[in-house]
């Protein structure tokens, strides 16, 4: 039947009810799942729901997007079930007493993405088999080729004062041959997990292991309020990161070019640079590995 998710068998729809029996409370870590047959943009409906007063732990998902958003307004778009396009709300600036979480200070939400990075790499090297390494600061690569992305973009406070929302969004190409592959305007290849000899890339399991592991960790970060050291996330960053110790070209937000040897990220997140001028801190760019 022509338009039916089942007419491509390599590409089996996600299905709502399972993801929700396995994902949301009481026995999951998440509060409400939205399957979306297509949207634009997983990140702009959670942004919208974000603005509308939803509470914290919202997934959205979609089996297409049409427009979805990289950083820098740069577009992401993917067939139909050939990867995994998945948004959520954290509201880490709110105090959560039933779980003794105090809020989280707004200089520490730059590790979100970092975060989701972490969740994807313990995702892909679980279900896939696959050694998967991180870019800083939201591209996980195989083989030097990009095959997810993280998107983190806050909403501010209705009121003022409010702290704002962190939507966090996931884009893992899954199932995409070689001939549906984006490009990417840095220059960077890109691959899939069927392309790099995933051992497994059924979409339902790889979605809920990357969703447990985001919740585990936000978990753990929310505890230590926000800490990223007293919770391991530096740590287990840092140990899945291919950027560090790589001479590195980073292109600056305000059109800057620095160059130099990347040697580590700081408690904040920001990425450490040793350059012929000094060391800096760089809080967003975008990281070009060198040979």
């Amino acid at each position: 039947m022509p338009g039916s998710p089942y007419t491509d068998l390599d590409r089996p729809p996600l299905s709502a009810v399972r993801l929700r029996r396995a994902l949301l409370a009481p026995h999951g870590p998440w509060r409400r799942l939205e399957l979306r047959a297509e949207t634009g943009s997983t990140n702009a409906d959670v942004v919208a729901a974000a603005r509308d007063g939803e509470p914290e732990g919202l997934v959205v998902v979609a089996e297409r997007q049409t427009a979805g958003r990289g950083r820098r307004g740069r577009v992401w778009q993917s067939p139909p079930r050939a990867g995994i396009a998945a948004s959520v709300l954290l509201r880490p600036g709110e105090a959560v007493p039933e779980r003794d979480w105090s809020p989280v200070p707004p200089a520490g939400y730059g590790w979100l993405p970092l975060l989701a990075g972490v969740a994807l790499v313990e995702a892909v090297a679980r279900l896939a088999e696959l050694d998967a390494a991180l870019k800083w600061p939201n591209d996980l690569l195989i083989d030097g080729a990009k095959v997810a992305g993280v998107l983190a973009e806050a909403v501010p406070g209705e009121h003022p004062g409010q702290p704002p929302a962190i939507v966090v969004g996931i884009g893992l190409n899954v199932t995409l041959r070689a001939d549906e592959l984006p490009e990417n305007p840095t220059g960077l290849p890109a691959t899939s997990l069927q392309l790099a000899g995933a051992v497994a890339t059924d979409r339902d399991p790889l979605l809920r292991a990357l969703l447990r592991s985001l919740a585990d960790w936000y978990d753990r970060w929310r505890a230590a309020g926000g800490d990223a050291v007293a919770s391991g996330l530096r740590d287990a960053y840092l140990a899945g990161c291919g950027t560090v110790g790589r001479q590195v070209r980073v292109l600056l937000p305000d059109g800057r070019d620095v160059r130099g040897t990347a040697t580590g990220v700081d408690p904040d997140g920001q990425l450490q640079v040793d350059t012929p001028t000094g060391r800096l801190s760089l809080a967003a760019g975008d990281v070009l590995h060198l040979r």
